[in-house]
């Protein structure tokens, strides 16, 4: 997808800040329909990110069509990524997208040398593939194709409902290579949802997600993260999330506190100031050791939401260390044993 007449000069540094060095860019594109974002579409080297693993797999490999996200979770992990060209964690993050408008034909390139293993690929791990621009340019469906022809097993952790546009091809990729799937739903608070997670489907909307993933016979898991300290920890709070994920037809539930990398803590204690003051400084009194909530507050926390994990019959998934998202199950060796030497399906 291109979207002509819509092209900043490359030259303008309201247009591309931090990105001058980028020898890749093929331009950058403001619209209407997505008013206050740039869009810079870059021409990707490479698809495939090797990270370090503690896993089954001795490492793991993740894929980020998009690097920034407009769903602007406040407390996205993620925002120090934009460090890198000189952006900030913020705003920048927010409205600043980086697209690699050619990674499906990259990714076909790098899977179809001798080399390739076939390991376990994660999406959504760092920035959504399915945040709003994926309506418009379309990578995903390309990227799907290309790992399921491949015979490459792949997870996908997602807030986006834009999944569901997919859903045909996630079924026909599934019947070749292990394909996990998980919403990303962790307020159930539409107020609070609204306010720090603004650019994101309701949590209603995500819901239906997960049951139209379901109804077409895929697993799906809900990740119940970041709990929010003092703000979505309650038990009522909690055991609310719980029945509706399970209501949703939720396969299981992950779980984690809210963590809070130095970067990122700067963003989110600003939002906390504007909209909870009252609790910003046990905020800092709680993260004073660093980025993980105190270890008593950990504690607390898994003893409050294992019981009622189980109690809805929502036991607690896998997740991949070595990418922070869905742990695939062609991670068990029994399972990756039987996968074919070679697969030449005919679904694409």
């Amino acid at each position: 997808m291109r979207w002509s007449g819509q092209k900043l000069q490359a030259e303008q540094p309201s247009a591309l800040p931090g990105l001058a060095r980028l020898n890749n860019l093929v331009r950058s594109v403001q619209t209407p329909e997505f008013a206050g974002i740039t869009f810079h579409e870059i021409l990707a080297k490479s698809s495939l990110n090797k990270v370090p693993s503690q896993s089954a797999m001795p490492f793991s490999y993740t894929i980020n069509p998009y690097r920034g996200c407009s769903h602007a979770c406040v407390y996205c992990f993620a925002r120090t990524t934009h460090e890198y060209l000189g952006l900030d964690t913020g705003r920048d993050f927010d409205s600043e997208i980086i697209v690699k408008v050619n990674v499906a034909e990259v990714l076909r390139t790098e899977l179809a040398k001798p080399t390739w293993g076939r390991h376990p690929v994660a999406l959504g791990s760092n920035t959504d593939p399915y945040q709003r621009a994926e309506g418009r340019y379309r990578l995903m469906p390309g990227i799907i194709a290309a790992l399921a022809e491949s015979g490459t097993p792949f997870s996908i952790l997602t807030k986006g409902t834009l999944l569901r546009r997919d859903l045909d091809l996630l079924v026909e990729a599934n019947r070749v290579v292990p394909v996990d799937l998980a919403m990303s739903i962790a307020i159930y608070d539409d107020e609070l949802q609204q306010s720090i997670e603004p650019g994101t489907p309701s949590t209603t909307a995500r819901l239906a997600t997960v049951t139209a993933v379901r109804e077409r016979g895929l697993d799906c898991g809900v990740f119940l993260m970041p709990i929010l300290p003092f703000l979505t920890d309650t038990k009522a709070h909690l055991d609310e999330a719980l029945r509706r994920a399970a209501d949703a037809g939720a396969t299981n539930v992950l779980y984690a506190p809210l963590n809070l990398r130095p970067a990122v803590k700067d963003w989110y204690l600003q939002w906390l100031g504007r909209d909870h003051p009252e609790l910003v400084e046990q905020y800092r009194s709680l993260f004073s050791g660093g980025t993980y909530a105190a270890k008593e507050y950990r504690t607390w926390l898994a003893a409050r939401i294992l019981p009622l994990i189980r109690a809805h019959g929502l036991e607690r998934g896998r997740e991949d260390p070595a990418t922070g998202g869905i742990r695939s199950r062609a991670l068990d060796p029994l399972l990756a044993a039987e996968l074919p030497a070679s697969l030449t399906p005919t679904l694409f």
